[in-house]
């Protein structure tokens, strides 16, 4: 039963297959017939301006042969030989036109629908544009001529791409490119405003109108231009980033130059005209003033003092105002309007003198005073000196504020250089009036450190009475290089007056003198060849310094330094040292080591016969050193500021004296005894001499 099922299968197999050969022969008969007729007939090309007929001979074409015809090429839908198809193909192309990509050419629109535009531009295939490109021209319709540029003659579906708004832009850079070159005047609508100016459609491209070149007057509102048409000029073209500036302002420059040049020709200085305020600058207005443009400078708008030029003027408001200067080459003339004025100077009243009190507002304020405006357009200045007794210069900021009123007095009236000067310290009692009465000399006060100098420290004792205190009388001991090691600037210090000079507002003050002079004890303490306990602190060449009681240092020689084995003393070391020499007003004391008792006993006599300290020698100050002073600091000994313990001594000391005094006065009388003896001996002696 199966291999019957499958024979019958076969045999209706077969039957389709033969019945289909047999409609494929009558379909390729019919093709044949066709074509036959097709070659007999004529061939009609269509173009744009005739009609073009081509006759084939029939013998051209070859019959077709169906007992050996070629079923796979006709199956793959190529019905022609090579022959045929070149022949075709070149009748075809002789009808089309010739075009290239990346340019513009003219198209016709076939139709127009609600999103693309077919256009047929006489090639093979038509191309399509969206309809968003043709929104500025609503009325399109077929049949209309438009450029088109060719982006791509087939894409990967064999389409034609072509862009109506490129080749829009295209046409407009050329037609840019030529009015810049010829200088031609182009029209244009404006679109909207922008940042510095507004946004122009010409040709189809954004072009943009500076504002200063929209006219020759200052435009404050844009937005008045916006949607009009207007003509311009291609000002210039930036090619590599596709920006294009058009004026307007330049079709009319040359007009107002030739105006400008007859208007300044018949100025004259002094000359009043009328013009309309055109802008207003921080630093002046400029005037219009029918076609040229003149600045008045903000000093020249008002006698008084003004902070801006709106204060007196409005911008397109009339004015009249008088030729100050021109120059007919740069074409600048200078304008004034307070020249059409009296000057204030003028009408001052001629009551006004020096001495008088007056009140006026502060207009300006400087470092080194302040304006006052005493009347409408007269000025007189402060100087920070004449704001306070005080000797201390400060800012005029210090004491006034822009629009404080201020009373002063006149110091000096100058009506032909028109100046003034004011004071505001006369109005307040001088300090130095009663200043005997109030800081006599040797008076103990409280001051504050108000300044340094390399000299000395300026205090002030109250305001506008300052002093000097030489740094020589900041201390009795130590040894200052600067005042700024003494004290910091704002200390209170205690001061005493040395010296008062009212006459030139000069005062003299101490601070050591609040205090005894230590040197006055240590001139007994430290006599000459007294012993003293020291210690070696610092070596300096051929000297060394060293630190004695009471936190003096004395000065010792190299040579004086050997001790009894022959070593010299080191630093640090604890000696005792011989006191060679004191010098109260140098405050320096000599001291010794070594065992040279003659020379000191020497000394101490001379000064025994003489009466008189040691000759003041020593070209070096003494003073206390920084290692001195370190010693000092470390050290749990009465030192220079326990002056207490001076005083004790110098009251013993002084109660010694008072016991020796008449044992001193009796060897005195001893040793006058002694010496009228030995002056009546010696005639005897030059007589024995003589006669021998």
């Amino acid at each position: 039963m199966a291999e019957e099922k499958n024979t019958s299968a076969e045999n209706a197999e077969d039957q389709v297959n033969a019945e289909t050969e047999a409609t494929q022969s009558e379909e390729l008969a019919q093709e044949v017939e066709a074509t036959e007729e097709a070659v007999e007939e004529t061939v009609v090309a269509e173009d744009e301006d005739e009609e073009i007929v081509i006759e084939l001979p029939e013998e051209e074409f070859e019959q077709v042969d169906l007992t050996n015809f070629d079923w796979d090429t006709y199956g793959k839908g190529d019905n022609y030989s090579a022959t045929d198809r070149t022949r075709l193909e070149q009748v075809y192309g002789e009808t089309l036109n010739s075009i290239i990509e990346k340019e513009v050419i003219a198209g016709t629109v076939v139709s127009v629908g609600k999103k693309e535009v077919v256009i047929n531009i006489g090639y093979k295939s038509e191309g399509v544009v969206q309809s968003s490109e043709f929104r500025y021209n609503p009325n399109l319709k077929p049949g209309d001529s438009v450029p088109v540029f060719i982006e791509k003659q087939e894409d990967a579906t064999g389409q034609l791409i072509i862009s109506h708004r490129t080749a829009r832009i295209h046409s407009a850079w050329d037609n840019v490119n030529a009015s810049m070159e010829r200088g031609e005047i182009i029209t244009g609508e404006v679109k909207c405003r922008t940042k510095g100016g507004l946004i122009v459609d010409v040709f189809g491209i954004e072009a943009f109108l500076p504002g200063s070149q929209i006219d020759v007057k200052p435009i404050r509102d844009y937005d008045q231009y916006v949607g009009k048409q207007m003509e311009f000029k291609v000002v210039k073209i930036n090619h590599e980033f596709k920006n294009v500036v058009v004026s307007h302002k330049a079709l009319i420059e040359a007009e107002l130059e030739e105006q400008k040049k007859q208007i300044i020709g018949g100025l004259e200085k002094g000359q009043v005209l009328e013009g309309i305020v055109k802008n207003i600058t921080s630093y002046g207005v400029f005037v219009d003033l029918g076609g040229v443009d003149g600045l008045i400078h903000i000093t020249d708008l008002s006698w008084g003092r003004i902070n801006h030029p709106e204060e007196v003027v409005q911008l397109d408001s009339k004015i009249n105002v008088v030729i100050l200067d021109f120059d007919d080459n740069k074409k600048r003339i200078a304008l004034g309007l307070k020249q059409l004025s009296a000057h204030p100077w003028d009408a001052l009243s001629e009551n006004m003198n020096v001495g008088d009190k007056v009140t006026g507002k502060v207009v300006v304020l400087a470092d080194y005073g302040a304006f006052v405006e005493v009347a409408p357009g007269v000025e007189g200045l402060i100087h920070v000196s004449e704001m306070s007794w005080s000797q201390h210069l400060r800012s005029a900021q210090d004491f006034l504020k822009v629009g404080d009123d201020a009373e002063c007095i006149v110091l000096t009236l100058d009506r032909e250089d028109r100046k003034m000067s004011l004071g505001m310290k006369q109005l307040m009692p001088d300090p130095w009036e009663n200043i005997e009465a109030k800081y006599p000399v040797e008076s103990r006060h409280e001051a504050i450190v108000r300044n340094f100098t390399n000299f000395g420290v300026f205090v002030e004792l109250e305001e506008g009475i300052d002093g000097l205190i030489h740094i020589s009388d900041l201390s009795w001991s130590k040894k200052i290089k600067h005042p700024s090691e003494f004290c910091n600037v704002g200390d209170k210090l205690a001061v005493v007056v040395l010296e008062l000079d009212k006459e030139n507002r000069r005062l003299s003050l101490g601070h050591k003198q609040l205090e005894e002079n230590p040197w006055d004890v240590f001139e007994n303490v430290f006599e000459v060849g007294s012993v003293h306990q020291g210690t070696i602190i610092k070596k300096d060449g051929n000297q060394a310094i060293v630190a004695l009681p009471y936190g003096v240092e004395g000065y010792c020689s190299a040579k004086n330094l050997k001790k009894e084995d022959g070593s010299t003393g080191e630093l640090e070391e604890a000696l005792d040292f011989t006191v060679l020499e004191f010098n109260k007003n140098a405050k320096r004391i000599t001291v010794t080591h070594s065992n040279n008792g003659e020379e000191v006993v020497k000394k101490k006599e001379k000064k025994r016969t003489t009466g008189s300290a040691s000759t003041t020698g020593g070209a070096q100050g003494a003073g206390m050193s920084k290692a001195v002073q370190e010693v000092n600091e470390k050290s749990e000994k009465t030192t220079l500021g326990d002056l207490s313990v001076l005083s004790a001594l110098k009251e013993k000391m002084d109660a010694s004296d008072a016991d020796e005094k008449p044992k001193a006065k009796a060897k005195k009388a001893a040793a006058q005894e002694e010496e009228s003896a030995d002056e009546a001996e010696a005639p005897e002696a030059n007589g024995d001499d003589s006669e021998a």
